[in-house]
Order: C-alpha cells, then sequence, then structure tokens
C-alpha cells in the first residue's frame, strides 16, 4: 500500500490507511466500522486535534468559534453544508474556544470565527470573520 495515506476517524479518532486511488469511495473505520467521513464537522478537543491535525493526512479546517458569539452563530449552517461538500479533500472541525482556551491561545485567535487550514500538522492558511457556504467553500479549495 505504497499510495495509502492515513485518515482519522471522526467516530473513535483510529489512524485508518486509505489508499490514495479510492479516498473518493469513503470506506469504514477498522475499529469502530463507522463511515470514514460522514460530512459534518467534528468537535475537537486537544487531544483530538492532535490525531486530526497531525497523524491524519487530509487537511484539516478548524472553526475556532464560542456560543455567545453571534458571528458564529450565523456562520455555523454554512461550515456544517460545506463539510459535505469538501470530504474526502478536507475534514472540518470546530474547536470551541471558551471550552479549550489552551487550543485558542495556542493558535493566537484573537477573534471569532477564525478559520484554520491546516496540513500535516503546520498551519497553511487562516480566515478570521464569517463566511457565507459558496465562500467558505471558494477559500478551502483555493487552499488545497
Amino acid at each position: 500500500m505504497a499510495d495509502a495515506i492515513h485518515i482519522a476517524c471522526p467516530h473513535c479518532d483510529a489512524v485508518n490507511r486509505v489508499p490514495a486511488a479510492r479516498l473518493s469511495e469513503g470506506g469504514n473505520c477498522g475499529r469502530c466500522k463507522k463511515p470514514l467521513f460522514a460530512g459534518v464537522p467534528i468537535e475537537l478537543d486537544a487531544e483530538r486535534f492532535a490525531v486530526h491535525s497531525g497523524r491524519s493526512e487530509i487537511p484539516l479546517v478548524v472553526d475556532f468559534w464560542a456560543a455567545w458569539c453571534g458571528p458564529c452563530k450565523m456562520m455555523a449552517p454554512a461550515f456544517h453544508t460545506v463539510a459535505g461538500r469538501v470530504e474526502p479533500h478536507a475534514r472540518l472541525a470546530k474547536v470551541d474556544t471558551e471550552a479549550h482556551p489552551g487550543l485558542a491561545g495556542r493558535f493566537g485567535i484573537r477573534s471569532i470565527p477564525t478559520l484554520i487550514l491546516f496540513r500535516n500538522g503546520q498551519e497553511i492558511a487562516r480566515q478570521s470573520g464569517a463566511m457565507d457556504a459558496g465562500t467558505l467553500e471558494r477559500w478551502i479549495r483555493a487552499q488545497l
């Protein structure tokens, strides 16, 4: 499986090897047997962030948000919609900055919502402010 890539399961966080040529076919997790691509954003804490950003080889787009943030609430449906459109080429995730201030501090989050695209654990791109689904999808695809 020289052309296999590692994908973290959105349900149990197990890292699965998937043939790159078959990525668009989806597949199920070897541990929990659930789909590797659910088409919805996943919630991350520090531990899950480490797995999905550092061990999974597909780009990870993280929405740093808070429940009290009006623009965050406004963008949430668009973020959810776009998750189904960009998988399996990218995974969308959310980090609640109130529940996980350590992650917000680590990445210097000064305003929310802030989106950061990670590839192999490294920040590739950052965008602050709410976006509609079309703008969000174009931004993500432009970074890929």
